[in-house]
């Protein structure tokens, strides 16, 4: 056995007594062999560590460490057991200089080892990180969480089966939140917390064996310590300023969530704006969701959306404030999710905004009852006025979100919407009426018709037919009858969203008298075939509505400037040589209604209507280049200009028009004449036949409802066949007279009035137009059937009346009895 120079001081000791070392030299030579025999490694250990910490780690010792450890990876477990062991008697010690050495020396460890042997050596290095991030030392923190980081961006060769991460999460969370005294202090914890959060997320996200870092109570911790961050202002003097590693770590976590992960990763996000109360305002809350919406990928969108309608529901009785700003945060949810793919949401989107935007109403009337005194009525106010936040925040998303759809989607949007439209006489309108009361039934068609005008705003579609189906057009044409201007206000602009194909509304800049059409230069295509087919359907029910939308008491300029514009793009999206006399002959129609005044309208309306034929007629003119239409339209309004200025729209429409007592029928100079018109058309081009019929508008389901709801009202049908309950025959005959004899005898004036009646006849099936015909006919076959109809239905209530004829009188009045059926005689033709 060689002798080391470790054994040297060990002898000079046992020489002072030569008698214990002769009687047993052997087991003095093992005694002092043990300091001088330590473990190679761990005088490797030693050797790096000089005497004054303040010279920092030994670079040439720290290379012999490290060739040892690489060269023999098996001692690695003990290299990093034996450091630990250092490391946590220096920081009890306050040793903070040997703590660093300790640290930077398992850094260039870890750094250089990449053998399956580095596993253990990971567990002591993670203690020795834990140990330093417990302590209160500032320092000590951040240099734990820099050998952190470190490590985590080392990519390791086999996965780690045991390996977690909870107190780590935990540890860097609470570092977020620090409230240290100093704000330079404060800031350095947070911003080492953020990193070692950002590193818990790089070492563990990429392995499918750490999918737990995505479970609940890690989210819990990660995603309030992030946003705790992001509340805070900026600060641009520092390098590493918290708010914008904590976002840029929010953006990364995001990024590298999947699609069975985005739950947990958005639920987190709303209870800490809850807890923080951050809905109102929501600045904060609507830069978080951004991030999120262009963190995540597009199509896990609609897992986002459907959190936060979610959220939705559960403030569902919450302060209007607080409701207007998840509303509003999902109007910037849906706006960025709408450019990508919203996924299967879109309808469930609509569905729970319009069931908030009725919980919105009825939370808005139901404080009527309880503002009775003055300071009740002003609370009433001020929650009427919040609650009209969260409708207007309601109807802004419905439509951005619908705007920014798909042509497709947004025919599907703009069906659903109407749907949900209470329109009277339908199942939808009597449940709201009983729910919300006329009111709320109003409130609720007036917001969603101002959101369908934002989702038809911008809507092209290439033929009418698609763009307004039956399902959709006829609820729509049943609420421009209503009597609310506001209401038909409304629909009109729908309607001008839909046909105006080409922009050409703000070109027309109100209703007036156009001196020249030609220099504005419209937009225009040939009808196509498709159109051609729906004017023929379906124009008689635009010329209808048109008709009786102009002589409504309630109308003010804006109805008349609407219709005006619905006039005028009906005729350059969808005019033909057939549509162009239906529409003049509307016009002489409307002039008609107003001289006739058969309804005793208001002297403001009646010239509004001439106004707007004037305005029409000279639009339409111009339109079809027709020179002698044009010279008698110019005729018109210059002698109006004169003598009626009130029939012209510049002037009927000013404040303070003087109005005439009456309106002039002698003077035909200054009204359109239906013959003058004729002759100006007269050739090959138009039918100018179909002008002597004089436009009536057809009945529809609207006036059936209306008959039949007074119909039921009114009848009152009883029917008896007992013999005894006839009237007496001599009652019923009629005393003969001269006179009676007189009148039967002349028939003259009656024969009169039947031919005039059939020339009407024979002359409108021969020039109207086919599909007003049949609209005609139609209606009388639905009317005959739903008074039969009536009549069965009340007949078939009544008990039948016995076949044996027994009555028994009760009170006065003949009460009847009936037999069973198997006691009944039928004739022999009904047996079988």
């Amino acid at each position: 056995m060689s002798v080391e120079s470790g054994f040297e001081p060990a002898t000079r000791i046992m020489s002072s007594n030569p008698v214990n070392v002769s009687k047993s030299p052997s087991r003095l030579r093992v005694c002092g062999c043990c300091g001088p025999l330590r473990p190679r490694y761990k005088r490797l250990v030693d050797n790096i560590f000089p005497e004054d910490p303040k010279d920092g780690l030994s670079k040439s010792d720290m290379e012999k460490l490290t060739f040892y450890a690489v060269s023999a990876p098996e001692k690695l477990d003990r290299i990093g057991a034996y450091l630990a062991e250092r490391l946590s008697r220096d920081v009890v010690r306050h040793r903070y200089g040997n703590v660093v050495i300790a640290m930077e020396a398992l850094d260039q460890l870890l750094m250089a080892c990449h053998s399956q042997s580095i596993k253990p050596f990971v567990e002591s290095f993670l203690h020795m990180v834990a140990k330093l991030l417990e302590s209160r030392e500032p320092d000590l923190q951040v240099l734990g969480t820099n050998s952190f980081v470190k490590f985590a961006n080392i990519e390791e060769d086999t996965p780690s089966y045991h390996r977690r991460y909870d107190f780590f999460v935990s540890q860097f969370s609470a570092m977020c939140h620090s409230m240290h005294e100093e704000p330079e202090t404060r800031s350095r914890i947070r911003v080492a917390g953020i990193r070692g959060l950002q590193g818990v997320v790089r070492k563990t996200v990429n392995d499918e064996l750490q999918a737990i870092i995505w479970e609940p109570q890690h989210m819990d911790k990660l995603i309030p310590s992030m946003l705790f961050n992001m509340q805070d202002e900026p600060d641009p003097d520092h390098q590493e300023d918290p708010v914008v590693l904590a976002e840029s770590c929010f953006r990364e976590l995001l990024g590298r969530a999947a699609y069975g992960n985005m739950n947990n990763a958005v639920r987190p996000v709303l209870v800490h704006l809850d807890n923080h109360h951050l809905w109102d305002p929501n600045e904060f809350a609507v830069s978080c969701f951004r991030i999120i919406m262009y963190s995540i990928q597009a199509q896990h969108s609609h897992h986002v959306i459907q959190q936060v309608l979610n959220h939705l529901d559960t403030h569902g009785r919450n302060t209007p404030r607080v409701r207007a700003g998840i509303v509003q945060v999902l109007l910037e949810t849906v706006a960025i999710a709408a450019k990508g793919s919203v996924g299967p949401t879109v309808l469930e989107v609509f569905n729970t905004l319009l069931k908030h935007l009725r919980i919105s109403v009825d939370l808005e009337l139901g404080e009527g009852p309880r503002r009775a005194s003055a300071a009740s009525a002003s609370s009433g106010r001020f929650k009427e006025s919040e609650e009209r936040i969260v409708q207007n925040a309601i109807i802004q998303t419905i439509g951005f979100f619908g705007g920014n759809l798909p042509d497709y989607q947004r025919a599907e949007v703009m069906m659903f919407i109407m749907g949900k439209i209470p329109v009277y006489g339908t199942p939808c309108h009597s449940m709201d009426t009983v729910r919300i009361g006329h009111q709320g039934t109003k409130r609720i068609q007036t917001m969603l018709l101002s959101s369908l005008i934002m989702v038809t705003s911008g809507f092209k579609s290439k033929t009418m037919v698609a763009a307004l189906p039956p399902p959709f057009l006829e609820p729509l044409f049943s609420i421009s009858l209503m009597e609310d201007s506001e209401l038909r206000q409304l629909v009109l602009e729908i309607l001008h969203n839909i046909i105006d194909r080409h922009d050409n509304r703000a070109k027309l800049r109100g209703i007036r008298i156009i001196p020249n059409v030609a220099a504005l230069k419209f937009k225009r295509e040939k009808i196509s075939k498709q159109d051609v087919a729906f004017m023929k359907k379906h124009g008689q029910q635009l010329y209808r509505h048109i008709y009786l939308g102009s002589k409504e008491e309630d109308n003010v300029h804006k109805n008349y400037e609407l219709l005006f514009t619905t006039l005028a793009v009906l005729t350059i999206e969808l005019t033909n040589e057939e549509v162009v006399i239906d529409l003049i002959r509307l016009a002489i129609a409307l002039q008609d209604m107003a001289l006739a005044n058969e309804e005793s309208m208001p002297m403001v309306i009646r010239c509004g209507i001439m106004a707007l034929v004037a305005a029409y007629l000279n639009f339409l003119s111009q339109m079809i280049a027709n020179p002698s239409f044009c010279q008698h339209v110019n005729k018109v309004v210059e002698l109006r200009s004169l003598d009626a200025p009130h029939l012209l729209p510049e002037h009927i429409f000013k404040d303070k028009c003087p109005l005439p007592d009456s309106l002039d029928k002698e003077d035909r100079s200054l009204y359109f004449q239906t013959l003058d018109i004729a002759e100006c058309l007269a050739g090959p081009t138009y039918s100018v036949d179909r002008l002597s019929i004089s436009y009536v508008p057809q009945v529809t389901d609207e006036d059936r409802l209306t008959r039949r709801k007074s119909v039921v009202d009114t009848i009152s049908l009883q029917v008896d066949i007992l013999p005894n309950n006839l009237p007496d025959q001599s009652q019923l005959a009629e005393e003969i007279t001269f006179e009676t004899l007189k009148k039967a005898i002349d028939t003259t004036g009656l024969e009169e009035q039947e031919r005039e009646k059939r020339r009407q006849v024979i002359e409108k099936f021969q020039k109207a137009p086919f599909e007003e015909i049949a609209a005609h006919c139609e209606s009388k076959a639905n009317m005959l059937h739903d008074r039969l109809a009536q009549i069965f239905e009340l007949t078939i209530r009544r008990p039948p009346p016995s076949p044996s004829g027994v009555v028994s009188v009760s009170a006065g009045h003949p009460q009847h009895q009936s037999v069973p059926v198997y006691e009944m005689k039928f004739p022999d033709l009904c047996v079988y």
